[in-house]
């Protein structure tokens, strides 16, 4: 067993002897094995315990043990007690959901305050094996059937080399004693019942059931790594970025096959799931104007691409920012500068749409930053009478969101500038100007 730690160890590239581990350990088989390899290879290892205070006197014996396991091998031992129940009720998790996200965050902490390099878990290769069955039935992409990773930033995993079997023929041999959690004899949890009921039905028709079946997740590890690059060489063809818009190219995305499962992972990212794809493939030869919404983000089917936004929740379409006269610039809710000119400047023009050059004695101030209203006209510069904003939008091939992020800056009742876009003619400079007043959009958010 030894042996094939250290060797599985190096094959990986988990850590270095150098390296400090944080051993996270329940007092459970596992976790004790994992203790004595380390204290046996003579590495450097402290010991983390969580107490969920779920089970009452057992969790606190549980406590107890990993506490005096730490003294035996003579290492730092952390401890955490975890007000889990209060803490799934707020979060509306279940039980297992706030227990996983509560140690996995302290260890990560423990990791940083600590100066361990890695933290390490004694999931072994039937917990890789009941955790693609538990996937494969609750629904998912290759990513969920490649097996557990070896390693994932700080969190190593150093028995997946091992089966419960030799782990439990390895604590006989050496006398090792643990603890029991009462809990994993409960078949209300997946995990217990595919351990107890389905995996067991497997191994009756094969003896061999475990050595195929990690072959076979070590098969599709493999393949998610082609299948990955892959994805990223479309993913680089298809997908922009654009300030702070993501745009899909639909003409592009309608040439692949199977597009279902390209969408999928372009798009998980955004929380959108499998039944919202399954809609907005429906409408990608449909008109414009289809929007679609996951828990954070917006799509939107535009002409030529699905553009995603993070959705605003503080936003409020009826927002006001005002502008003083001596203001130089201005952050919120994006970034300008301002600058009065003295009448005897010469004024050189640049084309660029970020710059606006108005006439400074035409001003009404405040100045103020809105949205666009429905009937809302201006007069655009260049242009020979007025314009409605919407029509000048529809002329510009706006999107819906291009017209929801785009502001207006307004004198008294008039439209002055569509920011970054156009001014009004009876604001631009003349002959007859004095001073003028030259704003820059510095960056939209």
């Amino acid at each position: 067993m030894f042996k094939q730690f250290k060797r599985y160890i190096s094959a990986q590239k988990l850590f270095t002897r150098k390296d400090k581990i944080l051993l996270t350990v329940s007092g459970g088989l596992d976790s004790v094995v994992m203790c004595e390899l380390f204290y046996q290879s003579g590495l450097q290892f402290g010991i983390a315990h969580c107490n969920f205070l779920l089970r009452g006197q057992e969790s606190d014996l549980d406590e107890i043990f990993v506490k005096d396991l730490a003294s035996k091998y003579n290492v730092p031992f952390h401890v955490n007690h975890f007000q889990t129940i209060d803490f799934a009720s707020e979060k509306n998790v279940s039980i297992q959901m706030a227990a996983r996200q509560l140690r996995y965050d302290w260890f990560e902490e423990l990791v940083e305050a600590e100066k361990y390099q890695y933290y390490a878990t004694a999931h072994h290769q039937n917990d890789e094996i009941e955790t693609f069955f538990i996937n494969l039935l609750r629904g998912t992409g290759i990513a969920g059937l490649h097996g557990i990773l070896p390693k994932q930033n700080h969190l190593i995993r150093p028995l997946l080399f091992t089966c419960r079997e030799k782990i439990e023929k390895f604590a006989n041999e050496l006398q090792l004693k643990h603890r029991e959690d009462s809990s994993n004899s409960s078949e209300k949890y997946l995990r217990n019942a595919i351990r107890h009921n389905i995996i067991p039905q497997f191994k009756y028709l094969t003896n061999d059931f475990e050595r195929i079946m990690i072959e076979n997740i070590e098969k599709i590890r493999e393949t998610e790594i082609i299948f990955n690059e892959m994805l990223e060489i479309k993913r680089k063809e298809i997908v922009n970025i654009e300030n702070s818009k993501v745009l899909l190219n639909i003409e592009k995305l309608l040439a692949l096959y199977p597009v279902k499962i390209y969408l999928y992972h372009f798009l998980s990212p955004f929380g959108f799931n499998n039944e919202t794809i399954e809609s907005l493939i429906l409408s990608l030869n449909e008109i414009s104007g289809k929007q679609f919404f996951s828990p954070t983000h917006r799509l939107l089917k535009d002409r030529e691409n699905l553009i995603i936004t993070e959705i605003d929740n503080d936003f409020r379409e009826d927002e006001v920012y005002y502008i003083k006269e001596d203001d130089i610039q201005i952050f919120n809710p994006i970034i300008l500068e301002f600058r009065i000119t003295t009448e005897s400047e010469m004024i050189k023009i640049n084309p660029d749409k970020n710059l606006a050059y108005l006439d400074f004695d035409k001003l009404k101030f405040p100045l103020y930053l809105r949205k666009w209203q429905y009937g809302d006209f201006f007069f655009p510069f260049g242009m020979n009478g007025k314009k409605k904003v919407s029509d000048f939008f529809t002329d510009q091939k706006f999107s819906i969101i291009d017209k929801e992020n785009t502001w207006l800056l307004c004198s008294g009742d008039n439209i002055v500038w569509v920011v970054g876009w156009r001014i009004d003619e009876h604001y631009r400079l003349t002959t007859k100007t004095h001073r003028g007043y030259i704003i820059e959009l510095k960056k939209s958010f």
